[in-house]
């Protein structure tokens, strides 16, 4: 007992002498070389079905084992119900081992999910055989200290995870599920920390959930533009999965809910206002410039016609203050430029969008003015003295009137954001985008654009809750505003007419073709002769009697 910690009989307690035999010192030296041999003779987990029995990992289990031993950063992408968490306990625990002083820190989208890992690896970690264990020195649901100085810490994913904290190894389980905002919030805090040193490691993985920084971290580490060394798994890498597991499972869910949580496809939301077919072929690119607000994906061009849409928030860290710069001067519409900043003040924020305005040969300048948005405007036009702002008219049932101001009658500058507007520029929106009138290009924007979903409601379209939806809005003022009138004159582009153009012959294809009908009597007309306004009108009308004579 006295060897024991807290009277565990499972658990050593720290510094205590222990006599190794030789063939005990062969083990802990070929454990400490090789990871798959570690998990393979000394692990037990739990199954669900057996109890506790030994940990036998398959192939692709071994390939992650591999890899990440490999490399520093490697990210995962694995359906469920696929033992990946059972794969992570057992690396950590290795490296915590046989590494002195290793720091991992393990965080999941939920603080009951990483205490829930920390949970299975205490249970491997009692299993183990007592010359292969570490002293314990602390021992709770949160955190594990070993007499080695190897520590490891279940937390959430967020910004203050890891600060101020020297961790070696930061595990990121289900991170495509972890709040966007948060997602951001965390790398920036957590990344200092990690290039801090030359072997700090990050392991990721995750079933995919949308188009997201998990989806960003993989779509980039294919095409080599990070570090990241990836993981693919696929359902029928597991024993007893086939095509009659698939069907079966299909059955009891959705082929929508098998395609993302097995098949690993990063679909959004069913009810998205993009078809999700189609924002899964859409396509983005790294921007040429780069700070932390604003991306510049095209240099300005001379002649060019640029607009730019912009939507304002409080700069309060919630919604974003956003603007889009669109090259209009052809189809397809191009996104050259975007700003999102959820911290700018909104007498700040006028000041960004001049820049942009100006640098982009004076672009046509479209903004809400509903809640601070008004302010923005003001500054820009009376302080700034900026000129080429685009102005709207109320024009009764027809809503808000696109205009230059020159018109006469009661104009304003922007635009004000009410259910017909929203309405008329979600559907332009998702015309253009769907017919590939509109190269988007921005990562933010494709995002955003995944999870703009139907509200409950089903009467407009908004982010989905603890999303952002403010770069789509500049879209939905773009899409309104190209089926203005004046957007025609100054563009010299009718949308409507280019879309009908482009689908005339499929529309023509699919009108079923007018009949005629004879039914023997041939065809008679009467003539009737009428006064109107003093001129003689001729009237005629059908009559299908044959014998009659005019």
């Amino acid at each position: 007992m006295a060897d024991h910690y807290l009277g565990n009989p499972k658990l050593k307690k720290a510094n205590i002498q222990i006599d190794f035999s030789e063939e005990e010192l062969q083990e802990i030296v070929k454990c400490s070389k090789d990871v798959v041999y570690f998990c393979e003779k000394y692990i037990k987990i739990v199954n669900i079905d057996e109890g506790l029995i030994p940990y036998e990992p398959y192939d692709y289990q071994k390939n992650i084992m591999r890899t990440v031993d490999a490399n520093r950063f490697v990210i995962c992408k694995m359906p469920r119900q696929t033992g990946k968490t059972t794969t992570m306990v057992a690396i950590m625990m290795h490296y915590a081992l046989f590494n002195p002083d290793f720091n991992i820190a393990i965080l999941a989208n939920k603080a009951a999910t990483s205490r829930e890992i920390l949970s299975r690896l205490q249970l491997a970690y009692e299993n183990l055989p007592w010359f292969l264990q570490q002293g314990i020195v602390e021992w709770n649901k949160g955190n594990i200290e070993l007499e080695n100085g190897s520590k490891i810490f279940a937390s959430s994913t967020s910004a203050s995870s890891v600060r101020g904290m020297s961790i070696n190894l930061v595990y990121l389980d289900e991170f495509a599920f972890v709040p966007a905002t948060v997602q951001d919030e965390f790398f920036s805090s957590v990344y200092p920390t990690i290039s801090s040193g030359r072997t700090s490691r990050v392991l990721i993985t995750s079933t995919p959930n949308g188009m997201n920084m998990f989806y960003k971290l993989w779509h980039d580490a294919e095409k080599g533009f990070n570090d990241y060394a990836t993981v693919s798994v696929n359902w029928w890498d597991v024993p007893g999965r086939d095509e009659v597991w698939k069907e079966e499972t299909i059955r009891n869910t959705s082929e929508k809910q098998f395609a993302v949580e097995f098949e690993c496809e990063f679909l959004g939301s069913s009810d998205t206002l993009i078809d999700p077919h189609k924002l899964r072929h859409l396509v983005f690119e790294e921007p040429k410039q780069y700070n932390e607000s604003l991306k510049v994906f095209e240099e300005p061009k001379p002649d060019h016609i640029y607009t730019l849409c912009a939507d304002t928030s409080r700069g309060v860290g919630n919604d974003y203050s956003a603007f889009i710069v669109l090259d209009v001067t052809e189809l397809p519409y191009k996104v050259v430029a975007t700003y999102r900043n959820n911290t700018i003040a909104p007498v700040l924020y006028p000041k960004a969008i001049f820049n942009a305005a100006m640098a982009y040969n004076k672009a046509h300048v479209l903004a809400e003015i509903n809640d601070v948005g008004g302010q923005v405007i003001d500054i820009l036009h009376h302080d700034m003295e900026y000129e080429n702002i685009l102005r709207a008219q109320w024009k009764g049932r027809s809503g808000q009137i696109a205009g230059s101001g020159f018109g006469g009658g009661d104009m304003q500058m922007g635009i004000r954001t009410t259910p017909a507007l929203k309405r008329i520029g979600c559907a332009m929106l998702k015309t253009i985008i769907e017919n590939d009138r509109m190269i988007i290009n921005d990562f933010d924007i494709l995002s955003e654009l995944t999870s703009f979903v139907a509200n409950k409601r089903g009467t407009s379209y908004e982010a989905e809750e603890g999303r952002n939806d403010d770069l789509v809005m500049c879209l939905v003022f773009f899409a309104w505003l190209s089926q203005q009138d004046y957007f025609k004159e100054l563009t010299d582009i009718d949308i409507r007419k280019n879309l009908y153009k482009l689908n005339e012959q499929a529309l023509e294809d699919e009108l079923v073709p007018f009949g005629f009908i004879d039914n023997g009597k041939g065809d008679s007309w009467e003539e009737d002769d009428e006064f109107k306004g003093g001129e003689l009108v001729k009237s005629w009308d059908y009559d299908y009697d044959r014998d009659q004579t005019w």
